[in-house]
């Protein structure tokens, strides 16, 4: 195909010099291409070019830094704000970049920045090892890892940034480099939480854990409990082992029942989590109980059901310590006119590992905070995006007076500076703004929960 002209940019050149697919808007597949996770998501990239390995990415950052193109990178599609995609720039796509090499003797893997944690954990579990990654097999091992990274066994083994032993990183000059304890360790601090402020990360290396099975699955309770069932998770945490992770969950049921729903995985000795289980079932009347024995990478899949491809969201979110009455009254009866059966609130549960890794160890901020709460939004009709949204801001303003500060920033779109620097804390946002300033000064990676160089 003979290469569209795109201003400032010498396409010839470009072509010449990636191995991986240069897609432009005219070809049939384009838009297929261009589409993630977020169906609100329509940006329309000069050109996408799915890059084979760091090679290919080094070629890409130096076309967007010579040509002053807008750069914009995706992993596994995943992110609710949906920067991934940029309007009129040019688009890394490293889906096809995905994989995932275990060294079970040393009990790490070292996986491409395009993998989700369905290809890792494929992998991983044919050695009977895991780590920490998120609650859906179809999220990208990229953007969870470099915010933080929740997960069911965060409690146990710390957040997936937790896990992170190395990383090879395409600078804002197109230099490739290692990040890890010894080589670039004020740069490697600042990814494990900062985002994609600083590079385009191509691998991973993690650190490893014997999982296999999990007593895991669903604990379904009626709605009309809500407000003692929530009380009692909120208790039972605070002293719950740390083999135990997991989220409550207002939801509605594919019949349109509303209700709670506990997800829930342990990873310990059987005898224990069945103790654990009996005692979470005891706090209300149960309308289904799906927990049993199955492998981790079963309990993984099991929220790809209430989160499809291609749905509009939006989300928001906060951290919260302990879960008062009137929080819960707040969660309660708004999720009592929740408008889209879609639409639900998770209460997700940290403590364990999590607050025992120093502070200052990454740049995540609080660690100390019980839940991050976050309420989904999820929709199918376009026409009604303003009412969905209004929703959800609502809710989560009606929360918020009982937050214990700061957000995640992966579960939020639009934030401001301010908002940004409430994410890390000040101590921990003035170390990351110079790092943000020592690697990307010019601010070429923005498309993220952006640190701006620029004061």
């Amino acid at each position: 195909m003979q290469p569209a002209a795109v201003p400032g940019l010498d396409l010839k050149t470009l072509m010449a010099s990636v191995r991986g697919r240069i897609v432009q808007p005219e070809e049939p597949d384009y838009d297929e291409i261009r589409k993630v996770h977020n169906g609100m998501i329509d940006r329309k990239p000069a050109l996408i070019v799915r890059c084979t390995g760091a090679a290919d990415v080094v070629q890409c950052v130096r076309v967007a830094r010579d040509s002053g193109m807008l750069l914009s990178i995706r992993g596994g599609g995943h992110s609710v704000p949906g920067f991934a995609v940029c309007d009129g720039g040019l688009m890394i796509d490293l889906s096809d970049a995905k994989g995932v090499r275990v060294d079970a003797a040393r009990q790490t893997a070292r996986a491409q920045a395009g993998a989700t944690w369905g290809d890792f954990d494929h992998e991983t579990h044919a050695y009977g090892l895991a780590t920490t990654g998120g609650v859906m097999r179809t999220t990208g091992i990229a953007g969870l890892t470099l915010a933080g990274g929740h997960g069911l066994l965060m409690r146990k083994y710390g957040l997936a940034c937790d896990n992170l032993l190395s990383v090879d990183l395409v600078t804002a000059d197109a230099h490739l480099l290692t990040a890890n304890a010894q080589e670039n360790p004020d740069l490697f601090w600042g990814l494990r939480g900062g985002g994609g402020n600083f590079g385009i990360v191509t691998s991973f290396e993690y650190q490893l854990h014997p999982v296999n099975n999990v007593l895991g699955g669903l604990l379904v309770f009626p709605f009309n409990h809500a407000r003692s069932i929530l009380k009692s998770y909120d208790d039972f945490v605070t002293t719950a082992p740390d083999e135990l992770g997991g989220a409550a969950v207002l939801a509605t049921l594919p019949d349109g029942t509303k209700a709670v729903v506990f997800l829930l995985a342990y990873h310990g000795p059987l005898e224990r989590g069945e103790d654990v289980m009996r005692q979470l079932r005891s706090f209300g009347p149960l309308l289904d109980d799906q927990v049993s024995v199955m492998p981790y990478t079963a309990v993984q899949s099991i929220t790809e059901h209430f989160n499809p491809r291609g749905m509009r969201n939006y989300w928001k979110t906060s951290y919260l310590g302990p879960v008062s009455e009137d929080a819960i009254d707040a969660m309660v009866e708004y999720h009592a006119r929740v408008p889209s059966p879609f639409t639900h609130q998770v209460i997700y549960t940290l403590g364990g590992a999590v607050a025992r890794t120093g502070n200052h160890d990454t740049a995540v901020g609080y660690r100390d905070a019980r839940h991050a709460f976050v309420v989904i939004g999820m929709w199918d009709d376009a026409s009604r995006d303003e009412e969905q949204i209004s929703y959800v801001r609502n809710l989560w303003s009606a929360v918020q007076p009982f937050s214990s500060g700061g957000f995640y920033p992966n579960y939020e779109g639009a934030v401001t500076a301010d908002q940004i620097k409430s994410a890390f804390g000040p101590e921990k946002y003035d170390r990351l703004l110079s790092l943000k300033r020592k690697y990307d000064p010019d601010n070429i990676f923005r498309l993220n929960q952006n640190i701006s160089p620029i004061a």
